[in-house]
């Protein structure tokens, strides 16, 4: 494994991963209306893992390339930790804690991710600039929510659901990190297998606490499907593309961006009251990413 640069290839994907992830949660919100939370979860997963694996299989179904023998264990654990458990996870938590919480942790997989990389990827250090640029971001994230980054919701559970929000967030960045370590693997490969996985943990544990899947109508059905297709199967495939190519620090990027997505396509969509804090949090929050990437994009626009 050896240190490299983001591209201006690499931001274009980072920055099609904040829109497809902060678009999702509206899809979300309809398909909650004709499908349980863990089943929802199970079913986006599953049709992702079906699809990326018949096209994987098309072409050839090779993972790892010669070299070190393959670290199925890893495997699991990414497998485990990218999708099955911080869905659910996230399921179970946000019943409890209140939605400003849910996306302050989930900017929080940014900031978790410094200490990681920094110790487990080479070439991905941790610096003064970098922690700032991170921190000023995650500013940014905590004034476009506004008063409610840390209210209470009152729920009796309310801190199992924070740590069950945290958990999550620990595991995205986890798992990230892991990803980055693998050896020369295939990316169709290695998002169908830690996709696999997730369908089969995930699929057990909504068995085990929700029993049979229930039957949905067909407007939840297509849903599924595009859960399944877009913001699971093809974001999965682009997210391993910018870890295994740019490193987990840069892809962290997009948890700042998704709550900034998301309150713009509430307001075009769902006609939600503009955010009157959203300039100055994309502001901050585009300070915090031009500082923390100062030496990427200095490379970046130096070469035109």
């Amino acid at each position: 494994m050896h240190p490299t640069h983001p591209t201006g290839r690499s931001w274009l994907m980072v920055a099609a991963l904040g829109l497809i992830w902060g678009s999702t949660f509206m899809v979300i919100e309809v398909t909650l209306r004709g499908i349980t939370p863990l089943w929802l979860a199970a079913g986006r997963i599953g049709f992702a893992a079906l699809l990326t694996t018949a096209i994987w299989a098309m072409q050839g179904a090779k993972l790892f390339e010669k070299g070190p023998r393959p670290p199925w264990i890893t495997l699991a654990i990414i497998g485990a930790l990218s999708s099955a458990v911080p869905f659910m996870a996230i399921s179970w938590g946000q019943q409890y804690v209140t939605s400003g919480f849910a996306g302050v942790s989930m900017a929080g997989v940014a900031l978790m991710v410094l200490p990681l990389a920094h110790f487990m990827v080479p070439g991905d250090r941790l610096t003064r600039r970098k922690t700032l640029g991170f921190l000023i971001g995650f500013a940014g994230v905590v004034v476009l929510i506004g008063p409610g980054a840390f209210a209470s919701s009152g729920a009796t559970t309310e801190g199992l659901g924070r740590l069950a929000l945290l958990g999550a967030a620990a595991c995205y960045a986890l798992s990230s990190v892991l990803m980055r370590r693998l050896p020369p693997v295939d990316a169709i490969g290695l998002s169908a297998v830690t996709l696999i996985i997730g369908a089969v943990v995930v699929i057990a544990a909504s068995l085990a606490v929700e029993g049979p899947p229930p039957l949905p109508d067909q407007r939840t059905l297509i849903l599924l499907a595009g859960l399944g297709l877009i913001p699971t199967a093809g974001a999965n495939l682009l997210r391993v593309l910018v870890i295994r190519t740019a490193g987990p620090t840069f892809m962290s990027l997009t948890n700042y961006q998704v709550p900034i997505w998301s309150v713009i396509m509430g307001t075009i969509f769902l006609g939600e009251p503009l955010n009157p804090n959203l300039f100055l949090a994309l502001a901050l929050i585009l300070t915090g990413v031009a500082l923390s990437q100062w030496g990427a994009l200095s490379r970046l626009f130096g070469h035109r």
